[in-house]
């Protein structure tokens, strides 16, 4: 085994051991066991579907699960809207087309990155008039969230916001981390989630408005978020990434564990 596939095999082991947890939905409000699965209910009428491994379920068994697991939101008329999320180095025979087949829809598959804090805790020079910053105060949390429905492309959900603003509430270790234009206009905003009784912090929802990408800042603004971490005693990071952040978590010596495809469902097309 070279050292790259070394690496790459001790950072999913941990990943599954430490990461497939509760620590997975920490702003989880209601999580129901169903054998291997973790049914999680999110404020906002969002349902979440995930779970450790599947227990080596055979094809008949993972239609079960599918059909019950969306069975248990359907009954819940709060909930809109279902993700169901699968790991390409899962073992689930069979899950694929017992999702299409009961109503979800795939997104864009993401790369599952994970690498040394250290490694991106540099240094990075911002455009002029650019800084960096956490945030708490309602008002900002609000327009923060709506700028990131805004560049990808969703309607501006209050659920969202308010979700963060709950999160906050708990003093559980989650920040939120913006750059703004002098102006006033958050250009990229992020948050950051250690996780507890792990080694990982992880970061997640990094957005740039599009007049804004390729200068730097999302590479400074996870620079940052990567030495809070340090400071929380992290010594790992791990993210889903796009196609936009992968090469940049790439160039900092970061590995592409497996990857992950949300599988969504609406209760008006589901």
């Amino acid at each position: 085994m070279d050292d790259t596939t070394e690496t790459k095999a001790r950072l999913l082991a941990a990943y599954d051991e430490q990461l497939r947890t509760d620590s997975e939905t920490p702003s989880a409000i209601e999580v129901t066991r169903l054998g291997p699965l973790r049914l999680v209910t999110f404020l906002g009428g969002r349902g979440f579907i995930t779970y450790a491994d599947l227990a080596g379920a055979d094809e008949a068994e993972v239609q079960r699960l599918v059909r019950d697991g969306l069975d248990h939101f359907e009954r819940d008329e709060s909930i809109d809207r279902v993700e169901w999320k699968t790991r390409g180095h899962d073992h689930a025979p069979g899950l694929t087309e017992a999702l299409l087949a009961n109503g979800f829809r795939a997104d864009e598959p993401e790369s599952i990155m994970i690498g040394e804090a250290a490694a991106l805790a540099v240094d990075v020079s911002l455009p002029p008039g650019i800084t960096l910053r956490r945030i708490t105060d309602e008002r900002e949390v609000r327009a923060m969230s709506a700028m990131q429905d805004e560049v990808f492309g969703d309607p501006v959900s209050e659920a969202m916001a308010n979700a963060l603003l709950r999160r906050l509430s708990l003093d559980d270790g989650m920040e939120l981390w913006i750059a703004e234009h002098a102006d006033g206009e958050i250009v990229t905003a992020g948050r950051l989630e250690p996780v507890p009784d792990s080694d990982f912090a992880g970061i997640w929802g990094g957005t740039t408005r599009v007049g804004w990408r390729g200068r730097g800042i999302y590479r400074a603004l996870t620079a940052a978020r990567a030495r809070s971490a340090l400071a929380a005693g992290k010594t790992l990071i791990h993210s889903d990434s796009t196609e936009y952040s992968r090469p940049i978590l790439e160039r900092s010596g970061f590995v592409a564990v497996s990857t992950t495809t949300p599988y969504r469902w609406s209760r008006t097309s589901g």
